[in-house]
């Protein structure tokens, strides 16, 4: 079995809206907070300098949104009320939801920012292949190279309600996408809004879960790491957060090691040849 890497890395180096800090605790800063929590907290004197070098345990303290890094959005996400219910938060969603086989779509050759059902069953043909329920489906819209650039906010290819209804009706519970949404940029949404005061053009896809549960996986990397269209098991269970919209995760690939890729291999474009896999 051959494991992909398909997440992007929460990175306060890269540019993001709200920004992301990370602080260090350094070994040295370490020893002196542990003895000071073991006085404070337990009524305990140690004295760091008895640690090997005066050091004990760096700590990494972060301050940043759940939707920073590959992260999978919960119902709670998409609104407070739910046609079907109360929308559950991501500590509640089914684990086996995140543990099943990938279905890999390619949008890079989408014309203008949003894929309609159309381009979907385009592809479905293409790859001769239609989600069967629960399958995983990812998105490859190239966005990724743009990673830690502000670039990657604004340009990018998302579903319309079309595709998002198309791919729910299948069953698909989870879809995953290597751009920062699975809608079109905000960008493209409001000017869309201002030209036609059509309402339904206002982030369809994220709406779309206030009638249907179900969960996305935004800001994918990699993808074009995939032997193929198909023949891959998706893992990407969410960090569990109690009450939250939101969790981040590691999303991996399992490929078996005898995988031949298919009709539609995405071993090429952006990302080909920098592949971060392990056996």
């Amino acid at each position: 079995m051959r494991i992909v890497d398909l997440s992007t890395p929460v990175d306060a180096a890269g540019w993001e809206p709200h920004p992301v800090e990370h602080r260090v605790i350094s070994h040295a800063e370490g020893a002196r907070h542990m003895s000071e929590e073991m006085r404070e907290k337990f009524g305990l004197d140690f004295d760091p300098a008895h640690l090997p070098g005066g050091e004990f345990l760096s700590i990494d303290i972060l301050e940043l949104s759940t939707h920073s890094g590959t992260h999978v959005d919960a119902p709670a996400h998409y609104g407070s009320v739910g046609s079907y219910g109360t929308p559950r938060t991501i500590d509640q969603m089914p684990l086996d939801w995140f543990y099943r086989p990938g279905v890999l779509l390619d949008l890079t050759g989408v014309a203008g920012s949003t894929a309609d059902a159309a381009h979907l069953e385009g592809e479905f043909s293409r790859i001769g292949r239609t989600p069967a329920p629960l399958d995983i489906v990812l998105l490859r819209t190239g966005a990724s190279r743009w990673a830690g650039d502000r670039r990657y906010f604004t340009d990018f290819v998302g579903l319309d309600a079309s595709a998002t209804a198309l791919l729910l009706d299948l069953g698909v519970r989870v879809i995953g996408t290597d751009a920062f949404s699975l809608d079109a940029p905000f960008t493209d949404i409001i000017e869309r809004f201002h030209t036609t005061g059509d309402h339904g053009v206002l982030w369809p896809a994220h709406f779309a879960g206030r009638d249907r549960e179900y969960c996305q996986i935004e800001r994918l990397a990699n993808l074009s790491a995939l032997p193929g269209s198909v023949g891959f098991t998706v893992c990407c269970p969410p960090v569990k957060i109690a009450g939250a919209g939101a969790g981040w995760c590691r999303a991996l690939a399992l490929v078996p090691e005898d995988h031949e890729g298919h009709e539609g291999s995405s071993a090429h474009g952006e990302g080909a040849g920098h592949a971060e896999s392990v056996r």
